[in-house]
């Protein structure tokens, strides 16, 4: 019989998708299912993430849980880990391998990271001023695989559980509890404060008041619920791209990984198809609030005079592979 070490005991949170799929069903059950036999898990499975309200029974059971935590979302694990963070449930970013391989393995992204820090002067993030709790929370983003297996497989890496050991045990799994609480369909941003600097640019750009400070002017998504469903303008002007929207369509609004700025430049609705017009994240960004203040009955405000001095400083900035592809495209005549 192969000996394992006895894992720390460890909360396993999934979380469930927003619609009945039942192959999205059959998925978190049986990922609950099967972790709750593994020595030292408990699962606790509660509705999707990014709707649960606040001072809502799920919440509260997970801002309880001080150990470390296993999630497994239907949305970017860079999202979730946020949107968690924003509710009082925070840690250390944990190392997760299940979907790395659909990255880029041309690209280190260790590398590009470093090379970028040697162009760049240090800037304080908001997370070295104020470090998180000293856990680990890993976030597995349950559209990266229909198996079960490849999650329960994760799981076991991550809490050192050999393989074939579990199958000659007794099931000494911890408990499955679920919570059964009434949400609906929500859209607020979530803020990346491994990335934010608190320049307050988007507190400046929203006119829904959704933006405030705390006690120690630290920027917060402080009425989420006054966010303009659909509308992610406010990401498109984040110097640090530190702004997610979990539920936009392009994945590095949603909160994917993506190399530097680039995947939230443009969307790729603009390369091809698109109006002639030379369209830039700040224009797009003055519409998109346009449409929704006028949607309000409000007036128009487009390019204001703090978006004036973001698009100046947005066109000094060196080109990057992005605007070399958009110039190349040009050139082509198509």
């Amino acid at each position: 019989m192969i000996s394992a070490a006895k894992p720390t005991t460890c909360t396993l949170v999934v979380s469930k998708g927003q619609s009945r799929n039942p192959a999205k069903r059959g998925l978190e059950s049986a990922i609950a299912q099967a972790a709750g036999q593994l020595d030292g898990v408990e699962v606790i499975m509660v509705p999707h993430l990014y709707d649960l309200p606040k001072g809502g029974e799920s919440l509260e059971l997970l801002q309880k849980i001080e150990g470390d935590l296993i999630v497994c979302s239907w949305i970017f694990s860079r999202a979730a880990h946020w949107v968690l963070d924003r509710n009082g449930i925070g840690g250390a970013t944990g190392e997760v391998e299940l979907g790395a391989d659909d990255l880029d393995e041309e690209e280190d992204p260790s590398a590009t990271a470093e090379s970028a820090s040697e162009e760049q002067e240090p800037v304080d993030r908001v997370t070295d001023l104020y470090p998180r709790p000293d856990r680990t929370i890993h976030c597995l983003d349950l559209k990266v695989s229909e198996s079960a297996d490849d999650f329960i497989g994760e799981i076991k890496r991550i809490l050192n559980i050999a393989e074939e050991a579990d199958r000659s045990l007794p099931i000494v799994g911890g408990k499955i509890v679920e919570v059964d609480e009434t949400t609906s369909r929500r859209w607020y941003p979530v803020i990346d404060f491994s990335r934010c600097t608190n320049c307050m640019e988007c507190i400046d750009f929203c006119l829904f008041g959704v933006y405030g400070v705390d006690g120690v002017e630290n920027i917060l998504v402080e009425q989420p619920d006054n966010c303009r469903k659909g509308c992610p303008a406010c990401s498109r002007v984040c110097p640090e791209n530190a702004i997610i929207f979990p539920q936009h369509k392009a994945p590095a609004i949603a909160g994917a990984v993506t190399e530097g700025d680039e995947g939230f430049k443009i969307d790729l609705s603009q390369l091809f198809g698109a109006p002639t017009d030379k369209s830039d994240p700040i224009a797009t960004a003055a519409r998109e609030r346009d449409e929704q203040l006028l949607l309000t009955g409000r007036e128009a405000v487009g390019i204001d005079d703090n978006l004036k001095k973001r698009q100046a400083a947005l066109n000094e900035k060196p080109k990057d592979n992005l605007d070399r592809l958009i110039d190349s495209l040009d050139e082509l005549d198509l």
